[in-house]
């Protein structure tokens, strides 16, 4: 839970800095709150978080753009590309020899938590999570170009974070049954 609240933090800062300011000060206080979490994860985990990583140089990439051009739409694309991105790479690593990438993903929780999980239900979540990502990012970019700017913000912190938190609690019901006492 405090990794989820934790990789909140720019989005939360970048929600703020539009509600006092505006998108093109929230753009500024989003790349560098998302920057700093990974000088920071690095500096106290010692290792770089691949997401947090690909969420920079997208939010940088995008930024930018949207600085340079003066124009938010390229902001506004930036939680669809890192969304379709995250459904890529789940997609095609169900097609990889190795391990589906959310199954390496939760590896540690397996080990730790006593998760027994059979690779049926590995390929149904990891099917979930896919379909989730690409209407999560669907919906988003619809919001970008159909609605406000004030309103896609609102959807950005409000109907992002608390979807995201609705599905995970779906998945946790539906690993719960899987669970079972860790060996000593």
């Amino acid at each position: 839970m405090l990794n989820f609240i934790y990789d909140f933090i720019p989005v939360f800062l970048f929600f703020l800095a539009f509600k006092f300011y505006d998108i093109y000060v929230a753009t500024i206080v989003g790349i560098l709150a998302t920057g700093i979490q990974v000088a920071l994860t690095r500096f106290v985990q010692g290792y770089f978080d691949k997401k947090q990583v690909i969420t920079f140089i997208v939010f940088l990439s995008f930024g930018s753009l949207t600085l340079y051009f003066h124009n938010p739409i390229f902001v506004k694309w930036k939680p669809t590309i890192i969304f379709w991105f995250f459904a890529s790479a789940l997609l095609i690593s169900k097609f990889l020899p190795h391990k589906p990438l959310l199954q390496r993903f939760f590896d540690g929780l397996s080990t730790e938590k006593g998760l027994d999980l059979p690779s049926q239900a590995w390929s149904r979540l990891t099917t979930a999570w896919i379909v989730f990502f690409f209407l999560l990012g669907s919906v988003n970019i619809y919001i970008a170009y159909y609605c406000s700017t004030a309103a896609w913000v609102n959807f950005k912190f409000y109907g992002i974070l608390g979807l995201l938190l609705l599905f995970s609690i779906i998945q946790a019901l539906y690993l719960s049954r899987y669970f079972t006492q860790p060996k000593p």
